[in-house]
Parts: structure tokens; sequence; C-alpha cells
């Protein structure tokens, strides 16, 4: 089975969106700057040529691009980005969406969606039965504090942006140990990857 990944990128301060995110600013008051290392170079990626960026952080979004089975997010991102338009950026894969109600219009392109009512647990299980040996991906805060609650993730992958936000949505609530697998420093973001510890693993 794959394992599941936390994806996202994250403030110095901890806040993945900034004040008052919605339809008109995805992200959040002030922090577009999250996502500038996906647009601000020369490098087309080889998996969505949507993205155009340093040579450093293409090898780096492609290859978490081309090793993810699924994606995992919750009602209020797909909600936020209405559905990426019926297509997600990385193309074809699986998008389990958790939600308590299915919405009543989905948007039709590339992605296929599953909308699972019975909370992060089943639609962890249900992405891993579609993903096989690669990674399922989560993203959004919310689910991803879920999924980290329910001991259900395995790593995080934190691109960590050089701003300081000071409001909008953190991801850091909970003590949750971990241990330092991968550093790649480029010019206007570090990705750092992490190991899960369980907590009763962790020395305290």
């Amino acid at each position: 089975m794959g394992k599941v990944v936390i994806d996202m990128s994250i403030s110095l301060d901890g806040f993945v969106t900034g004040e008052n995110d919605g339809p008109e600013q995805p992200l959040g008051e002030n922090a577009a700057v999250l996502h500038d290392w996906l647009f601000s170079g020369d490098q087309v990626s080889h998996v969505n040529e949507f993205f155009k960026l340093s040579e450093i952080n293409r090898e780096v979004l492609d290859a978490s691009q081309k090793n993810a089975g699924a994606m995992i997010v919750g009602r209020g991102t797909y909600d936020i980005v209405n559905g990426w338009g019926g297509s997600h950026p990385n193309k074809g894969v699986p998008v389990f969406v958790v939600t308590h109600n299915h919405p009543e219009f989905v948007p039709q392109g590339t992605t296929p969606f599953t909308f699972v009512s019975d909370g992060v647990t089943s639609a962890v299980a249900k992405a891993k039965e579609v993903a096989g040996d690669k990674e399922i991906g989560v993203a959004g805060a919310h689910v991803s504090e879920q999924c980290l609650d329910a001991g259900l993730v395995d790593e995080l992958f934190l691109h960590i942006v050089p701003v300081i936000l000071g409001k909008g949505k953190r991801f850091f609530k909970a003590f949750t140990p971990l241990e330092i697998i991968e550093v790649i420093h480029a010019s206007n973001v570090t990705h750092i990857r992490y190991k899960v510890i369980p907590k009763k693993q962790a020395k305290m």
C-alpha cells in the first residue's frame, strides 16, 4: 500500500492560507505568495504545462505528481476552487472529497471525484484501494488535521515559504512528533519531508 502524505505549501509561521479565503481569493489575503514557487520560474513542468518553475522546484513537483495515486481534500477546499472545474492540475488522479453532503453539481473534466460522507478513515481506505503502491496526497488544513489526529498520516511534505503571514488558517494545532527525512533548498522555498512518529513511540 502507498504512503499517506500531507503535501502543502506553508508560511514560516505555520499558515496555509491567509484571512478571508474564498472563491475570489482561494489562498486568502496576502497568501498567494505561498504558491509563487510553482509559477516563478522558466522551466515548464513535464507533468503539467500549467506550472513554470525553477529547475529544482520542477524536479520536486514532477516527482511528487508522478508518484501520486490518489488525493484527499475537504469539502471546503473543493468548494473554494469549484472542483478545479472538473480537472485537478494533477491530471487524471482520483480525488476523494470528505464531506457531509454530496454537492448538487459536479463539474465534468479529467478528474474522477468520489465524495466520502463517513469520515477521513473511510476516505483513506478508499484512496488506498485505487492508489496501489503510489502515494495518497492529503491537502487542506482541516482534513489534514483530521488525518493526523486519527493516526493515518505517514509523512508530511511541506513547502516552506519565507514569509510571515501572521493571520489565516494555521495548520499545526496539536503535538506531532516528526523526523526529518529530506531537505531540498530552492531560492524561494524550502521543501522538507518529515516522517510522522506515532505519539506512543515519541520521546517526551
